[in-house]
């Protein structure tokens, strides 16, 4: 007999849809199991101010197939000429969730984010008044700093500043890759919350480098240290509040990923939920599966959870395409290198 497993129908608050015909082709790839996601602003030219995020929310809607049900939760794009009352008043109208600090140069299409925090720091005071959320990518760019590093050296060096100067802001930290932002997070009474990608709950840096350089493996923030990875799946099946799903899938065709210097960026939009039930059942933790993927982030972001639900089945291996075709080229879906016995009914 066959086991079955019951979730209130998640929601993705990490994701990136592209536009054009990545969007086309990627869209669906979410909407089959989720009901809602974040939307990154990271296009070219970024979203920004309100009239951009309602434009790009008009193009996904219309890029959903017929008879999908999705809900794409607009982001914009903090810069340092970011308007505060253009801000306030996209949220005050529903369409914006949150905005998005990416340090300039920090990851994908970043150039246009911030170099110099003190010239945003009315528009985080703005949003602390609202309660909009700020999501944040947690890495400093300095050249000096080693890569694996920039995470722990941003909390310190910005986040907790910025947290400590400006009282009652709502911060995501997104895809978490250690366990000092893991920590950071426990640390914290109020107005703190984390998202966890499926690829860093799976891959170390091993993954990337040993035998070979892997490509498909390599994303922004990078994977760590295993001790990091095992702090993450602590943390993701814990139950916590403060933890939820933000898978960050990133699709970049398969060209963009095996240049010399290639994107960053797991596309798992896919086999997410299979594989998330697998690393669940393995920490013996599946009792807390909808906590992470379906509770948490509409908790901290004042939202009611979703009323339907999805059913995950338990059997032979399931197989999942290992590319998916979209007019700019082929994106290649995240293989976790082991076998997956759930999928959704």
């Amino acid at each position: 007999m066959s086991e079955t497993l019951t979730l209130r129908r998640p929601d993705d608050w990490h994701l990136h849809l592209r536009d054009g015909a990545m969007l086309a082709a990627v869209l669906p790839e979410t909407a089959r199991h989720f009901a809602r996601a974040i939307i990154m602003p990271n296009l070219v030219p970024p979203v920004v101010r309100g009239a951009d995020a309602a434009a790009y929310r008009d193009r996904i809607m219309a890029a959903l197939p017929e008879g999908m049900a999705f809900e794409p939760l607009m982001t914009l794009y903090l810069t340092e000429d970011t308007d505060a009352d253009d801000v306030a008043a996209a949220h005050a109208s529903g369409l914006v969730k949150a905005v998005k600090l990416y340090p300039a140069g920090a990851t994908t299409n970043s150039a246009s984010g911030v170099a110099n925090f003190d010239k945003v720091r009315g528009v985080l005071e703005r949003m602390a008044d609202i309660g909009l959320p700020l999501c944040v990518h947690g890495e400093v760019t300095d050249a000096d700093i080693d890569i694996f590093d920039r995470e722990a050296v941003f909390i310190d060096r910005v986040l907790d500043p910025i947290r400590q100067n400006t009282p009652g802001l709502r911060v995501v930290m997104e895809h978490i890759t250690t366990s000092v932002a893991a920590d950071y997070v426990r640390s914290a009474t109020e107005n703190l919350g984390a998202t966890i990608t499926t690829h860093h709950l799976v891959i170390n840096r091993n993954h990337i480098l040993a035998g070979g350089i892997k490509p498909h493996y390599y994303c922004l923030p990078v994977a760590k240290r295993e001790t990091h990875r095992l702090a993450l799946v602590a943390a993701a099946t814990s139950g916590d509040s403060r933890f939820f799903l933000g898978t960050d899938s990133a699709p970049h065709t398969d060209a963009n990923k095996l240049l010399p210097c290639g994107c960053a960026g797991c596309f798992t939009a896919t086999n997410t939920v299979s594989i998330l039930a697998e690393v669940f059942e393995r920490a013996d933790a599946l009792d807390r599966l909808e906590a992470f993927t379906s509770l948490n982030g509409p908790a901290f972001y004042r939202l009611p959870v979703n009323a339907d639900s999805i059913t995950l089945t338990k059997g032979r291996p399931v197989s999942y395409p290992k590319k998916i075709a979209t007019g700019d080229g082929d994106v290649t879906v995240f293989d976790p290198g082991f076998d997956l016995h759930w999928h959704v009914a």
